[in-house]
């Protein structure tokens, strides 16, 4: 088999979002993109508001493989697990299903392998069949397990959990949502934003258990940390994700909470690079959209020969909750500081200041969500 020029791990938004970028620079260089799924397109942050659309997986799909690699002249390796990388001869071994191994070389290798669900551990929770949705066949599976009007027990209230209570409540579904801080995103907002939030997502027919964690579980049946009872037909996991990294490991290249990368998002190894939910910047790892698009424009300068290290502003994230718009700006979790608030009821602005007083993030609500761009300006660079 001839050397392959640059091969991609990975067909998510990382992986297919790096083909675009390349391609817009190099139309010559080979590529191929190596999938465990079937490698369709689809926006996989659309997964946590698409029941109030009425869309189910199919609907989601926006281009095939097929049409995506005739598009972008690549090839894609669909339903092919990557065993192991073999750093030295520069091939990746890999596995189609049933239908045996073979080896891929690369002279640049990427991985855009994402992240995976952070596992939930509880009594009682496998024969519960708790889930998670990652990815678009889980949400097709997701879709398929869920009655109509069905009764949901979703465990946390972060950012992705916040956001399928919202969706699956204006789809009609009764929601109960349990969350051991004391507010949703108590992680990302002051108690003052948290608390509307909170308000918003039960007047959006969302029942809050916060401050609660589930003791013990049977199939249809909770029962939390106080003793309520709480039962459910489906239950969904939204506790966080941890970045794949055993791949990269196995391979002997660094890692850390995800896979080290330099700002050119290249690993230890100068011919392999990561970006995504996978990696781990100087910032630590960014599993937000707009990072991950600013990763890949970056990158895809870098494999069409012209070095370009990653530059960061700030980035607010737009949290899908329609009950109670919300935009945040995380500051950085190294920096001590303190919350100072303005306005009052669902339009808050909360600016997040450092010990000289200087605002290093911030979280907005309702109508002051408008002010966010010109907010980022003033924000410092998450890497510059």
């Amino acid at each position: 088999m001839t050397t392959t020029g640059v091969v991609i791990v990975g067909s998510g938004l990382a992986g297919y979002t790096l083909v675009r970028e390349f391609r817009k620079l190099d139309r010559a260089t080979p590529v191929t993109v190596v999938t465990a799924d079937d490698g369709q397109v689809y926006s996989k942050p659309m997964l946590s508001n698409a029941f109030a659309q009425g869309k189910d997986a199919r609907t989601l799909v926006q281009k095939t493989a097929d049409q995506f690699a005739d598009e972008m002249a690549v090839s894609i390796l669909t339903r092919h697990q990557v065993e192991s990388i073999d750093r030295s001869a520069g091939l990746l071994h890999l596995r189609q299903s049933d239908l045996g191994t073979r080896t891929l070389p690369y002279r640049q290798l990427v991985l855009a392998v994402g992240a995976d669900p952070r596992p939930y551990r509880i009594t009682g929770g496998y024969e519960a069949r708790i889930r998670t949705v990652n990815d678009l066949d889980d949400y097709g599976r997701w879709r398929d397990a869920l009655p109509n009007h069905g009764r949901v027990l979703l465990i946390g209230a972060g950012l992705i959990g916040s956001e399928f209570a919202n969706d699956l409540a204006a789809a009609g579904h009764r929601v109960a949502m349990v969350e051991p801080a004391s507010w949703p995103l108590g992680r990302l907002l002051p108690e003052a934003v948290g608390a509307e939030l909170a308000s918003a997502v039960r007047q959006a027919g969302v029942t809050l258990h916060l401050g609660r964690t589930v003791a013990r579980m049977s199939p249809g049946k909770a029962v939390l940390d106080d003793g309520t009872g709480v039962d459910f037909d489906c239950a969904l996991s939204a506790i966080g994700l941890l970045a794949r990294t055993d791949l990269a490991a196995r391979a002997g290249l660094a890692v850390g909470r995800g896979i080290l990368v330099d700002r050119l998002l290249r690993t230890s190894d100068p011919d392999i690079f990561a970006l995504g939910d996978c990696a781990e910047t100087g910032a630590g790892p960014l599993p937000f959209v707009l990072p991950l698009m600013a990763e890949a424009r970056a990158l895809a300068a870098t494999l069409a020969g012209h070095d370009c290290p990653l530059v960061l502003p700030a980035l607010p994230v737009v949290v899908k909750t329609p009950c109670l718009p919300v935009v945040v700006c995380p500051p950085p979790a190294s920096r001590d500081g303190r919350w100072s608030l303005e306005g009052e009821g669902r339009d808050r602005k909360a600016l997040f200041l450092d010990g000289n007083d200087r605002p290093i993030g911030f979280a907005l609500s309702g109508a002051r969500t408008s002010e966010r761009q010109a907010l980022a300006k003033g924000m410092p660079f998450v890497l510059g």
